[in-house]
């Protein structure tokens, strides 16, 4: 069924919101558009009166390609709508805080991508999910990405050749790409052979398939202040390097003076790292890996205080608030998930001082509420955008007693 409607809002997912409620990928606010509605949903969009926030794309793959949903706004009124994110699932919370304006953490660009590789007919084609869709869109350029993964495209490809449907994973570290490969296909000594080639004429500091190494060239390391962290094959890290740099600033400035902290969900130690340059610090996570990781790396750099890293699933098995009582105070970055389980002994403790940093604003504010039930006061929130163009945000936040 056709239809003319009258855009109202911004919906959470970066689509245009008419009265139904009605959702119409690509529209803004204030727009009239014609579109075919099914399922409360509008496709064949035509502009019947365009919003004067409405700008060129920068991506000739913009409207095919699902990874962005809103290169077509105006910078201002984006950033605006992804502070107002934030702001209203507190809101729905019954939580009222001062939500800072979003800070732009996107930098040089998304550092790391994992790009869908298939093979049909003798044809390789590489790249992202179109919208709503299995279907695979083609890249040839991504402008949101780092500078150094502008060849990603061409070597997953180059990988697709040799090893059929697969994914490909690549991460920007300081010595080269690094690039793990998801695929059917067991490591055989004819498919090494075949990829070995593609690692070394592109120059990738290292190369796995399902986890197996096939090359290395040297370590793939980044640094996380004055550590050399050896990341592990497939491993959390923040998109990008300047939005983990805002992050860790926020962390940082809000446990200045702590001297003994405990960052849950730790990944590799992109806070545990830093702190422990005047801190002592218990880190914990449930990746073997990314712990093996934090451990080596802060044995190696001299001038840390100690960092006790330990393998610990906080889902179900949370610090305790008997455990808690050590700390001066704890730093948590959840999975989107969110830490209920931990925030309700965080609750139940005499912490008087939390950091929480979140990427997802429904399980921040559902975490939040917890601890501001138990008497803690959400005293800033500090959005970040690492993922320009889409309705991802990171959520930085100071919690303290009343």
């Amino acid at each position: 069924m056709k239809r003319v409607l009258t855009i109202e809002t911004m919906g959470g997912r970066g689509e245009g919101v008419a009265e139904g409620p009605v959702y119409v990928p690509f529209a803004l606010p204030g727009e009239t558009v014609e579109a075919e509605i099914a399922g409360g949903r509008a496709a064949a969009m035509v502009i019947i009166t365009a919003s004067p926030e409405r700008i060129a794309p920068v991506c000739r793959h913009f409207g095919a390609c699902g990874g962005c949903q809103v290169q077509h706004w105006d910078l201002a009124a984006y950033r605006a709508w992804k502070r107002q994110l934030v702001v209203t699932a507190l809101r729905h919370r019954g939580i009222a805080a001062d939500v800072l304006p979003l800070i732009d953490g996107h930098g040089q660009g998304r550092r790391r991508i994992v790009l869908h590789v298939r093979r049909r007919s003798g044809v390789v084609t590489a790249g992202f999910m179109a919208q709503r869709s299995h279907d695979l869109i083609d890249i040839v350029e991504c402008p949101v990405l780092d500078p150094a993964l502008e060849c990603a495209a061409a070597i997953a490809r180059d990988v697709g050749a040799a090893a059929g449907d697969c994914d490909c994973a690549f991460t920007v570290t300081d010595f080269g790409l690094d690039l793990a490969i998801k695929a059917e296909r067991a490591l055989q000594p004819s498919l090494m052979r075949a990829l070995a080639p593609v690692a070394r004429d592109r120059d990738l500091v290292r190369l796995t398939l399902n986890g197996e190494t096939v090359f290395a060239r040297g370590p793939a390391q980044i640094a996380i202040g004055t550590a050399m962290v050896s990341l592990p094959a497939v491993s959390f890290l923040q998109a990008t390097a300047a939005g983990e740099a805002v992050l860790a600033g926020f962390v940082l400035e809000h446990l200045r003076g702590a001297r003994l902290v405990a960052d849950l969900f730790c990944g590799a130690g992109p806070f545990a790292l830093r702190l422990a340059e005047r801190a002592r610090v218990y880190g914990a996570d449930s990746d073997k890996p990314s712990i093996a990781a934090l451990a080596a790396a802060a044995r190696a750099t001299p001038g840390l205080k100690p960092v006790e890293a330990v393998q610990r699933d906080l889902f179900r098995e949370p610090l305790t608030a008997t455990e808690l009582a050590r700390f001066d105070a704890v730093v948590f970055d959840p999975p989107r998930a969110g830490a209920e389980a931990q925030m309700r002994q965080i609750a139940k403790s005499k912490l008087g001082l939390v950091v929480a940093v979140s990427c997802d604003p429904a399980s921040f504010a559902r975490d939040a509420a917890i601890l501001v039930a138990a008497g803690f006061v959400l005293k800033l929130v500090q959005p970040v955008d690492q993922f320009r163009y889409t309705p991802h945000v990171e959520i930085a936040a100071l919690f303290g007693r009343r």
